[in-house]
């Protein structure tokens, strides 16, 4: 007889659980049999004890299993998923997604979150557009990833409920950090997906999840290796964010800078890294015969418009209000206010963290789950790490509706950053690719 208690014991005395213990926790949960204090209490053995890839790799596919699994054969085409661990200012599935559709070799159903802290997740991102919805039936979702090519929309209550169950005791409990259980709840519900690849963004620096390169590349690797042993491509990029993505920090301003990208003129960081992560979803399913000629493609249909007049449609066909977000009223906020260069230089440092913190302190952003977003706040980062500046050149522009809330996010934002006499170097985009056929502790 499987008792939790024993589960639980044999975890904190460092010993491996096999599937059956696995189950019999993950199925527990959902129907109550396991009370809330005794998960917690695994959850925290976890996250001292650690799981091995097996276990991490059975605890995926369980948690994957309790719901839903989307189906995509009616397609003809091959489906691939892109997921960020999530920084600051990034705003690359928006324009991501419609981009590599457009190339008419895959279809990129997307099924994205919000965020707790920092700014927004892409969901809100995207509600900051009149009108659109993310709140579709499985059955809608797929209509529109079948006309359209892709569509993005919020987590559905049919897919992956135990996650939903973890991820909550795991917030109550101080386990989020655990690297087992990151991986398992990311790619539980992007294997829901049912898509045939998936590329994953883990960010490391200052504004993300994993502030170290030693925690994000094994997270990465980690995933990646679990991908194998489920028989599902899955390339890790692992990307920097020791300073904001592009130059735009709050929804609905990211919203423009997307579409900025998409016209060929969004700024070089955030277009790189679309272009990047594109050609490695192409090359995932075997769109392409390497993410060199994917970049081409894609590069391509970024200069031609054909990316832009792809999320035109997504938009479109979730109801959203194509126009309105092409209006001054889309991003109009009572207040204007900027920071600028006490002395000349070079940008030396861009705390990222302070950054995030100033645009949820605007309401970009949220503390708590039902926490208001207010989507026409934020920041523009003017200058980046390695930029010269001149006194009295603006570095932030900061976008407020509220007076209170704007001195505090100002006194934030004005530690934020350092200028040096010397020149500086430019932080690099991304630190490391992963697959599984090469770079592997586990092979």
């Amino acid at each position: 007889m499987i008792r939790a208690v024993d589960i639980i014991r044999k975890k904190r005395d460092g010993e491996k659980l096999g599937k059956k213990e696995i189950e019999f926790i993950v199925k527990g949960a959902l129907s109550g049999e396991v009370p809330d204090y005794q998960i917690s209490a695994l959850l925290m053995a976890i996250y001292f004890r650690g799981m091995d890839l097996n276990e991490t790799t059975a605890l995926t596919e369980i948690m994957m299993k309790s719901g839903e699994i989307l189906e995509w054969s009616f397609l003809k085409k091959p489906t691939v998923d892109k997921h960020s661990t999530g920084g600051v200012g990034d705003k690359v599935s928006i324009a991501l997604a419609p981009l590599v559709a457009s190339t008419n070799l895959v279809c990129v159903p997307m099924i994205s979150g919000r965020a707790l802290g920092h700014t927004g997740g892409t969901l809100d991102k995207l509600e900051s557009i009149r009108g659109y919805r993310t709140n579709l039936s499985i059955e809608e979702f797929k209509e529109i990833v079948k006309n359209v090519g892709c569509s993005i929309i919020g987590q559905t209550d049919k897919l992956v409920p135990a996650d939903k169950k973890f991820y909550a005791l795991r917030d109550a409990t101080s386990t989020i950090e655990s690297i087992p259980l990151i991986a398992s709840s990311i790619l539980s519900k992007k294997l829901a997906e049912g898509v045939n690849a998936i590329v994953l963004d883990v960010k490391v620096g200052s504004g993300a999840f994993m502030p170290k390169i030693k925690e994000a590349k094994e997270l990465a690797m980690l995933m990646v290796e679990i991908g194998k042993k489920m028989n599902k491509k899955i390339i890790a990029l692992i990307t920097n964010m020791d300073q904001p993505l592009g130059k735009a920090v709050g929804n609905a301003l990211e919203v423009r800078e997307a579409i900025d990208i998409l016209k060929g003129n969004g700024p070089s960081d955030a277009t790189e890294l679309t272009l990047r992560i594109g050609s490695y979803m192409l090359y995932a399913v075997d769109a392409v015969k390497s993410p060199e000629e994917g970049y081409k493609k894609l590069k391509n249909n970024l200069y031609n418009g054909d990316g832009l007049r792809r999320l035109r449609r997504m938009i479109e066909a979730h109801g959203g209000d194509w126009n309105y977000i092409l209006s001054d009223d889309f991003i109009r906020t009572k207040y204007v206010y900027h920071i600028t260069a006490s002395a000349s230089g070079y940008i030396s440092q861009l705390e990222t963290y302070k950054i995030g913190i100033a645009s949820q302190i605007l309401g970009a952003g949220r503390n708590k789950i039902d926490d208001t977003i207010d989507h026409k706040v934020g920041i523009i980062v003017n200058k980046k790490v390695g930029d010269k500046v001149d006194e009295g050149d603006i570095i932030f522009e900061v976008r407020a509706n509220d007076e209170n809330r704007l001195n505090q996010a100002v006194e934030i934002l004005e530690n934020s950053y350092k200028i040096v006499k010397r020149k500086t170097q430019p932080l690099p985009l991304i630190h490391e690719i992963i697959e599984w056929e090469r770079n592997s502790k586990y092979s």
